[in-house]
């Protein structure tokens, strides 16, 4: 398994898009949250509130996600295009070993990258606002729950590449599950719309870093939920890798 994590982390590490795209993640949340604080410095009367300055500080994080899930899919999806899954599936036979090396080596450097995005656009938005610090209530689970939310969309989009084995494929539909059908579920009608709309994906896995007082899911609760999700996803997955052809 160790050479196994090693092959892949040489993988990740020599392709430009990972580093381009990871790139990108964390200027999207530096970018879109000292705007988004200079918006607010701006309009706002008065001090902001230490939760009001991590919530507008992280609002970078929708696009940050589809950033990292992109990335996700493209770890496994990149190989399957070029022909040369073939190739790692002769040098590791046992392919679910072969899927869980990726997993672990891409959950490692985008749970480093994602909590370090966090942070920094956390100490962005503070200096812009001033008035919040790690300390206060809520904001130090607000950024690491950034963080995390962050490396479970890419995980998410590393399971969905692994079931779709195609690149557009992969990325329209964690698009579509990440962004645009949670969006949705709010308009779902009745009790059954709302638990739909609380346990649904990303509306669940936000909870860790921006709960809701209206979702029947506390933080915590709601990232397991979207766990439940991922874990779902990469079930079918290792099933489809095991009994496909490469």
């Amino acid at each position: 398994m160790i050479d196994i994590i090693r092959s892949e982390w040489t993988k990740l590490r020599s392709v430009r898009s990972t580093m381009w795209t990871l790139g990108t993640a964390a200027l999207l949340m530096l970018a879109i949250g000292a705007l988004m604080s200079i918006a607010v410095k701006n309009s706002h009367e008065g001090p902001v509130p230490p939760s009001g300055v991590a919530e507008v500080s992280l609002m970078g994080v929708n696009f940050a996600a589809l950033a990292v899930a992109a990335l996700g899919a493209l770890v496994v999806t990149s190989e399957y295009r070029t022909g040369a899954i073939r190739v790692s599936y002769m040098a590791v036979p046992r392919r679910l070993l072969l899927l869980a090396g990726k997993l672990v080596v891409f959950a490692a450097v985008a749970l480093a990258v994602c909590m370090a995005a966090a942070f920094a656009a956390f100490l962005v938005g503070r200096t812009i606002l001033g008035g919040a610090s790690l300390g206060d209530p809520g904001v130090l689970r607000a950024v690491t729950g950034t963080g995390l939310y962050l490396t479970a969309c890419g995980l998410f989009g590393l399971a969905l590449g692994a079931l779709v084995r195609h690149t557009p494929g992969a990325i329209v539909a964690a698009i579509g599950l990440i962004l645009v059908l949670p969006q949705l579920t709010v308009m779902l009608p009745g009790q059954w719309g709302r638990t739909v709309n609380d346990w649904f994906t990303s509306n669940a896995g936000r909870q860790v870093a921006f709960p809701s007082e209206a979702s029947s899911l506390g933080p915590w609760s709601g990232f397991a939920v979207y766990l439940g999700w991922i874990a779902v996803t990469l079930a079918a997955a290792c099933v489809l890798t095991a009994r496909r052809d490469a």
